[in-house]
């Protein structure tokens, strides 16, 4: 599953192309020293070349003579890893003490002068880097006499230059991880930086979400300031259009107060000249026309709030104040009002839209309630949860699906129904449920679950 998070996916790329660029480095430092270290083996195997070159002198029978002297004590211990041998074409070898019984291989195919680097299987199997080269010797002291060529080899064990790679590796592995641990961490910083501005941005927005602040503010980088000024743009375009909006909606409803008035005045005449059946039929109409203009505003105001941006406000001060109003309202019967809300409840939008959900659910229980009322408003994961209910009748499941489109199950207890459709319709528009079932108590039980951010 692949991480959302844009830091983590640059730094887990960064965290990839750091390794790899380190491991190539590491193989190819690796490399350079294992040459370098041949090339240095080389340079001075040659030297020793050179130094035997120039004190080799022959006797009558072609047969090398004289000690030769170098001052590595190396040359003087058995088997040291560093030798020297002296080939004539004829007679015997002469050679290092630190071959001791060992003669190196002679080339057969060397020709005069050449000097060749090779590799020669030593003493006890070991691998040797060896440089020989065949120079012309004359025998004796006299001059005039045939050069007779001489084939002289410096070697040394592998072993040794083993060694130095495995003391160079281990000094190379640890240094590359500290170097890859210490890129990383700038990586990490330099894009926690870089991203500084983006984090300002959300956190603008989210300013904006809870209807905090109206624009994004401060002074972003070039690259990003063109996307803050397209968004402020937008949100005042979309402002200025849900002030339109709301105006024309309050236009709409001041515009249909004259008709509805008009039409009430007809039907009060109707009544008066006794035709009471026309009457009814204007009061009925006049009245669902109502209800339709006030669920249209109701749902056009919290389209609006919602586009705007939602503040966020402690629910106990609102239901307080909306139970102490209904506890106020003459009722048939005396009732119980339980009230129980959580002190980090809160409702995240308008206080009137908060007012008339919670209104219209309280009311019908009021109307229905035979003694008692229990309220409850509780955090749940990310959502606010109001649940009312009452010791009523209740209410059968076919009701349930007239009130959620909109029609009433019971025509004679005014306001029944249409008020939980309005509800309904404002809890959706704030990305919230309502549900309808049995409570504990024997009637209704509402529960509105409308998410606190």
């Amino acid at each position: 599953m692949k991480s959302r998070s844009l830091v983590v996916r640059l730094a887990a790329l960064a965290a990839a192309l750091i390794v790899l660029a380190l491991t190539l480095a590491g193989l190819g430092l690796a490399t350079i020293f294992d040459r370098e270290l041949d090339r240095r083996a080389e340079s001075e195997l040659s030297q020793i070349v050179r130094i035997l070159a120039g004190q080799i002198t022959l006797d009558q029978n072609g047969a090398p003579i004289g000690n030769l002297a170098l001052p590595d004590p190396r040359f003087s211990e058995p088997y040291s890893g560093l030798y020297w041998q002296v080939a004539p074409a004829t007679g015997s070898h002469l050679r290092s003490r630190s071959l001791w019984d060992f003669e190196l291989p002679v080339l057969p195919d060397a020709s005069p002068g050449e000097r060749r680097t090779i590799d020669l299987t030593g003493p006890n199997g070991s691998r040797l880097i060896a440089v020989t080269q065949t120079i012309a010797v004359s025998k004796g002291d006299r001059d005039g006499e045939a050069e007779t060529p001489v084939q002289v080899t410096a070697a040394l064990d592998r072993s040794d230059l083993a060694s130095a790679q495995r003391s160079f590796r281990n000094l190379l592995v640890p240094s590359l991880v500290a170097l890859g641990i210490c890129l990383s961490g700038a990586m990490w910083l330099f894009l926690r930086l870089a991203l500084r501005p983006l984090q300002g941005l959300a956190r603008g927005l989210r300013q904006i979400h809870l209807g905090k602040a109206r624009a994004l503010p401060g002074a972003f980088p070039s690259e990003v300031q063109p996307v803050v000024d397209d968004l402020n743009r937008l949100i005042a375009f979309q402002d200025a259009a849900a002030e339109k909006a709301r105006a024309r909606a309050s236009d709409l409803a001041h515009g249909l107060k004259t008709p509805l008035a008009v039409l009430d005045a007809l039907s009060r005449q109707a009544h008066g000249e006794g035709r009471t059946e026309l009457s009814g039929a204007i009061n009925e109409q006049t009245s669902l026309m109502q209800k339709q203009v006030n669920r249209a505003l109701a749902r056009a105001r919290a389209g609006f709030v919602t586009a705007l941006g939602r503040a966020t406000v402690p629910a106990a001060p609102l239901v307080e104040k909306l139970a102490g109003a209904l506890r106020r309202l003459p009722s048939e019967r005396p009732l119980d009002w339980d009230v129980t809300v959580a002190s980090g409840a809160v409702f995240a939008g308008d206080e009137a839209d908060f007012m008339e959900m919670l209104g219209n659910v309280l009311d019908n229980a009021r109307k229905w309630a035979r003694g008692r009322i229990r309220f409850t408003a509780t955090m749940i994961g990310g959502a606010t949860v109001f649940t009312v209910e009452d010791d009523g009748p209740g209410l059968e499941a076919e009701h349930a699906a007239q009130i959620e489109r909109g029609r009433r199950w019971d025509e004679t207890t005014p306001g029944t129904g249409f008020g939980l459709a309005i509800t309904r319709d404002l809890v959706e528009s704030y990305g919230g449920t309502l549900m309808l079932d049995r409570s504990p108590l024997g009637g209704l039980r509402v529960t509105l679950s409308i998410p606190a951010r």
